[in-house]
């Protein structure tokens, strides 16, 4: 007869997401995903498999967690500024009580990006070309742009995305806040 888990599986996978987030993939070992997770590593293998698969779903849970992001913007109107305003609610959820600096996808994208790992690199491409297409959905809205201008300022905003994000780690509110509107004074 299999045993009852005595953790509840969600709490554990947020605890293992936020470490992942604030150390990154390789950083984090078995022991500190014991320590932060409160089960043991037997619990571990158990549930996710390894710590891969304890990563994806904390990747999961990073989606779920900033779902309501991509939701508003997805589901607004108003061009460019929509596209502003999900740079400033992006930056948000970094400053919420218990989140990390950064966005973990961007950290792992860049963590990832010269490794071998099918899965990752699918989920990390899935995001970004989501990503990328959002955004030339909002610029199409402007009808004096031509579609090679589109494409061209959509590939600028994935790339200030990333900066965004990195800047969101080491950078002060003001700086940011620079950021994002020279970024949009420039389009």
């Amino acid at each position: 007869m299999a045993r009852k888990k005595e953790y509840n599986e969600a709490v554990v996978v947020e605890k293992a997401m936020n470490l992942f987030w604030r150390n990154g993939y390789e950083t984090t070992s078995m022991q500190m995903l014991e320590k932060e997770m409160g089960i043991n590593k037997f619990s571990i293998y158990a549930s996710f498999g390894n710590k891969h698969g304890l990563f994806l779903e904390s990747l999961k849970s990073y989606k779920t967690k900033v779902n309501s992001i991509f939701e508003t913007f997805k589901n607004s109107n108003n061009g460019v500024e929509d596209i502003k305003t999900f740079f400033y609610n992006s930056v948000k959820v970094c400053t919420k009580k218990g989140n990390q600096k950064g966005c973990l996808y961007t950290n792992t994208y860049y963590e990832f990006s010269e490794k071998q790992d099918k899965q990752i690199n699918e989920q990390m491409t899935a995001f970004m070309n989501n990503l990328k297409e959002l955004f030339i959905e909002k610029l199409r809205l402007d009808s004096n742009k031509d579609e090679e201008t589109i494409v061209k300022q959509a590939n600028y905003l994935v790339l200030a995305k990333h900066g965004l994000a990195a800047a969101t780690r080491v950078n002060t509110q003001k700086e940011i806040e620079d950021y994002i509107e020279m970024t949009f004074k420039n389009l």
